[in-house]
Formats: C-alpha cells, structure tokens, sequence
C-alpha cells in the first residue's frame, strides 16, 4: 500500500472513531444527526430524507440527502466523514436501478416515492432464523407476493 493511501486510511480511523458508519446507498431514507454550534451553545439536529447519490472515495467520500420542507425540495450535501455529523441511521432501505436519483427533483407526491427494497435473509434472521440456521421462508411471509397457482384447465 502507497504511503497516500495509508495515510488516509489512518485519518478515516481517527475521524470515524466511536461513531459507525451504516452501509446505505442511493435510495434509503436516512436519518443524519447534525452538530449545529450557535454561539457558545450546541445542539444536534435531525436532517431525515432521501439519499440520492454518493461521490467520491476515501477521505473525500460525501452524500447528498433530499428532503421536502414546507412544500419545497430541499438537498444536503454531507462529506461522510465529517466531525460535524454525530450519526447516520438508516430508516429504510429503497429498491432503485440508479446510482444517482436525480430525477426525483422533478417529481412531487406519488411518482417520487420508492419502493422499499426486501432482504430476504434479514427477514429470516427478525424471525428467529438466528444466526447459521438455515430456515425456509416464503415471499409471503416476508411481505411479498406469494407466486401464482396453475390453473386447473392449463396444465
């Protein structure tokens, strides 16, 4: 490993200490605690929406989360490793085919909404699957649809 790299690696250690950084991607709804300092006092704030696209790597990485506020679309842009972020929770997990959702800024109500993305695995885990037990789980069980029976005629 080049020296660059490695000292990069150091610093998102450092910066990334005792808080954890959840795996999210383009699509889920994040709940992003921020540390806003007003005068000698500060507070955390919630910021919750939409992430709608990842950019770079590294050191550098940041997301960028949308949210509507009062009738109006409002984005975000947080570098991930930012001491001015307290924590990132993931709310829920979005089922989308881009990297980048920028086509929800034209889209108001139900044509910008996303589907929620089913982990078949964690379903079974929550259901007491535990951990190495291998347990069969049906889509319906999880919240999907269960696949269609034959019909008697066609064969």
């Amino acid at each position: 490993m080049n020296l660059l790299k490695q000292i990069e690696k150091e610093q998102m250690a450092k910066l990334s200490a005792g808080k954890q950084i959840p795996d999210f991607q383009p699509g889920d709804t994040l709940i992003v605690n921020v540390k806003i300092v007003e005068g000698e006092r500060a507070r955390v704030q919630a910021y919750e929406g939409v992430c709608i696209g990842r950019a770079g790597s590294g050191l550098n990485e940041n997301f960028t989360v949308r949210k509507i506020s009062y009738g109006e679309g409002v984005e975000r842009v947080f570098p991930l490793y930012s001491p001015m972020i307290d924590s990132i929770e993931v709310v829920r997990r979005g089922k989308v085919r881009r990297a980048k959702l920028y086509y929800l800024r034209g889209r108001r109500g139900k044509s910008a909404r996303i589907i929620e993305r089913q982990d078949y695995a964690e379903a079974a885990e929550n259901m007491g699957g535990g951990e190495g037990a291998t347990q069969e789980i049906s889509a319906k069980e999880v919240g999907g649809k269960e696949p269609r029976a034959k019909k008697k005629g066609a064969e």
